[in-house]
């Protein structure tokens, strides 16, 4: 694919600033096909971009009324204002994005599982933005707090054990298609590279314990979107042993090692984990682009067949006032968005970051539920103005 340029003298480095002959910066906006592994190009402009207001009939032109009635937005969820669920991680669950290929749901249980569970559907990846437990599986038992990914394979049979009082806040990712890890830090026998952000090390595996038996006979079942009952004679945790690749695992968010570079970097650079149809990403604390023209602050940007999902964890969000530790924000493709006026300006000098975020780019359009548009910041939208 040939790449052109149209805006007279452009940097050879694209994500450097292009400032006026006044010495006045530029805005850029970058526009990626792929989720950024593909064909991008660099807008610079004039002012600010993407002022739009979202109308109900862009020039005069009226959806047909065999279409939904939901607009598409910039979407905010205040998820930390969900209350915690009274009952176990089975039934705490509440889903808030959806398509055929992931279920993004907040979790916050008070209780430890009473029975088994097994998820036939998807493998589960759990984000643990608060919190502390044990994951119990015939594989034995892991630990996890929080930070920490734990990943929990497809119809692995298995239940949580919390203690008392603690408080819980999860980030739950059912991922239909499966999880793997990305290509790119894997050589072609699918060992880890030597240059990937992390290494087998940074991955916690369950104690095996032998053959246990806690009493529990029953199992659930969620196979095609139905949960099914099962009782068993005998404990199902009745294991003496195990060998193979496919297992839990906790993998903590800190253990990623960002890449610095003197420009910005695109977010494939972040990938941690890898779905069909998505990636998964980790913005941890790092240092910032340190080209003397830089500009930290992310420009504006439109994924023209991505929709961009991103959990808000710690740190200063310098991009966007407002968003606060377990804030989502949900931009679907084709819909620009970008920093706050005056965030460009007050990037500038900046030596770090010390954000901590997760970030979910996928093909398919996210869905709402209705339990996250009884969240939403309906005011989110208006801000890019």
């Amino acid at each position: 694919m040939l790449e052109r340029r149209v805006f007279g003298e452009v940097p050879r480095k694209h994500h450097i600033a292009l400032r006026s002959p006044e010495g006045a910066l530029r805005h850029e906006e970058c526009v990626t096909r792929d989720g950024f592994e593909g064909p991008y190009t660099i807008l610079y402009h004039e002012r600010r971009p993407h002022a739009a207001r979202p109308i109900s009939a862009p020039g005069g032109w009226r959806l047909p009324e065999s279409v939904g009635k939901q607009r598409l937005a910039k979407r905010h969820y205040r998820s930390f204002e969900l209350a915690k669920a009274p009952g176990s991680p089975i039934t705490a669950r509440v889903p808030l994005l959806f398509n055929r290929d992931v279920t993004l749901s907040v979790v916050k249980p008070s209780a430890s599982d009473t029975v088994y569970f097994s998820d036939g559907d998807a493998d589960q990846l759990i984000f643990v933005f608060e919190g502390v437990g044990e994951l119990i599986s015939q594989f034995g038992r892991l630990r996890f707090e929080k930070n920490d990914y734990l990943f929990i394979p497809r119809s692995t049979i298995h239940r949580f054990e919390l203690p008392p009082g603690a408080e819980q806040y999860w980030l739950s990712f059912e991922l239909h298609g499966g999880l793997h890890l990305p290509r790119q830090w894997r050589n072609e026998v699918g060992q880890l590279r030597m240059d990937a952000p992390y290494c087998h090390r940074d991955f916690k595996l369950p104690a095996f314990q032998g053959p246990v038996d806690e009493g529990i006979r029953e199992l659930l079942v969620k196979r095609n979107a139905a949960f099914h009952g099962f009782g068993y004679e005998e404990s199902p945790l009745d294991v003496v042993g195990w060998d193979g690749a496919v297992y839990p695992w906790v993998f903590p968010i800190l253990s990623f090692q960002p890449r610095v570079s003197s420009v910005h970097l695109p977010p494939t650079w972040h990938g941690t984990f890898a779905a069909r149809g998505g990636l998964i990403c980790s913005f941890v604390p790092r240092l910032v682009d340190f080209h003397p023209e830089s500009i930290p602050c992310p420009y504006p940007h439109s994924s023209v067949d991505m929709d961009e999902f991103l959990f808000y964890c710690d740190g200063n969000f310098t991009s966007r006032r407002g968003i606060l530790p377990g804030s989502i924000s949900h931009h679907p493709a084709g819909v620009p968005h970008g920093p706050h006026p005056g965030a460009y300006e007050a990037s500038l000098g900046t030596k770090e970051t010390n954000e901590l975020a997760v970030m979910l780019d996928v093909y398919q359009p996210l869905e709402p539920t209705a339990a996250a548009l009884a969240l939403e910041d309906t005011e989110y939208s208006e801000s890019f103005l």
